[in-house]
């Protein structure tokens, strides 16, 4: 099934059950005045797209009491699982990892992990890649659309909250990369987004932003905003050999940045780039940091060597590899 089900009466309830068989149940019991509840429909509505063999129940506790007290729901959300019409688990408030867990290992027990319950995960290099995106900055946010250009009301929201609040953060498009926005929900046990991360760590989506920001715990929760200067310090020391240039190691989008490249590929030391035309701040404020006015810049061992003159020079009266190993 590709949606969440509504079940309206006890009759009705039963059903579903009855034609689930075997497979996995799973039963939301919500009150309609709980936003809590709305935003866990969101995620159920999200599993339900991956797990095909598994049904997605929502019920209004109220509305259907006989259920709900057979049952013993005392509040909202709760998750009953069933299998055979049979309980087999159950899960009380609002959390969406928890529940993509339970919903895949019970899954996983069922099918003996056939449709995407476990045999397959995203392979190491994109792990790495996820990875690398979530610490490209102190607090990152993967959302619908841009800063600028919000395509969704809940990264819209987050944008303005985030905003407010002073919170300096950087932001990945989830709609301009399939295979991004696929594997970091697994990766994250999180299967909706907007997703918030703190130094590496998922915060949340945001209704767990909005709680923080309630409480007064947001700006403690974020990383307080970095100077420039420390961020183009990091910059720099993030590899050994470090080149700033216009693109990246494939492909230079200038031609000083070309010839750059191709001496450095020519002496065999390895290096890291970063594309200057990605980060108007890095481009301009590493201008005046180093005091060097012109691109491509090249770092060994976080000091400026300088741009595509000196390391020709460097590399006719052959001192490049020496200064690159940084032995000169």
């Amino acid at each position: 099934m590709a949606h969440v089900l509504e079940a309206t009466s006890q009759q009705q309830f039963e059903d579903f059950l009855a034609k689930a068989g075997q497979c996995l149940t799973v039963v939301h019991f919500q009150a309609a005045w709980a936003p809590q509840c709305a935003q866990m429909n969101e995620v159920m509505a999200e599993l339900a797209k991956e797990n095909a063999h598994t049904t997605f129940v929502k019920l209004e506790a109220e509305a259907v009491p006989e259920v709900s007290e057979k049952y013993e729901i005392a509040s909202v959300p709760t998750f009953i699982f069933f299998k055979g019409g049979e309980k087999v688990d159950r899960m009380d408030g609002a959390h969406a990892p928890e529940l993509t867990k339970k919903v895949r290992n019970l899954t996983a027990a069922v099918s003996g992990g056939l449709g995407g319950s476990g045999e397959r995960g995203p392979g190491q290099d994109l792990n790495q890649r996820l990875k690398k995106l979530i610490n490209a900055a102190p607090c990152m946010l993967f959302m619908k659309g841009s800063p600028q250009e919000p395509r969704c009301g809940f990264s819209r929201q987050i944008v303005a909250m985030l905003k407010e609040h002073n919170i300096q953060f950087s932001s990945f498009d989830i709609l301009s990369d399939e295979e991004v926005r696929q594997e970091l929900k697994t990766y994250s046990n999180w299967p909706t987004y907007p997703q918030l991360y703190a130094n590496g760590e998922l915060v949340g989506g945001l209704d767990i932003v909005k709680e923080l920001a309630e409480s007064g715990e947001l700006e403690n929760t974020c990383p307080k905003a970095v100077t420039l200067e420390h961020r183009l310090k990091s910059i720099i020391n993030q590899s050994p050999v470090m080149l700033f240039m216009k693109g990246n190691k494939t492909t230079a989008k200038c031609g000083f940045s070309r010839q750059t490249l191709e001496i450095l590929n020519a002496v065999g030391v390895s290096y890291d780039t970063f594309d200057i035309l990605s980060d108007e701040e890095v481009r301009q404020g590493l201008k005046t940091y180093s005091n060097w006015p012109t691109y491509p810049q090249l770092y060994v061992k976080g000091e400026l060597i300088g741009g595509l003159d000196i390391v020709k020079d460097l590399n006719e009266s052959g001192e490049l590899v020496s200064v690159l190993k940084g032995e000169s």
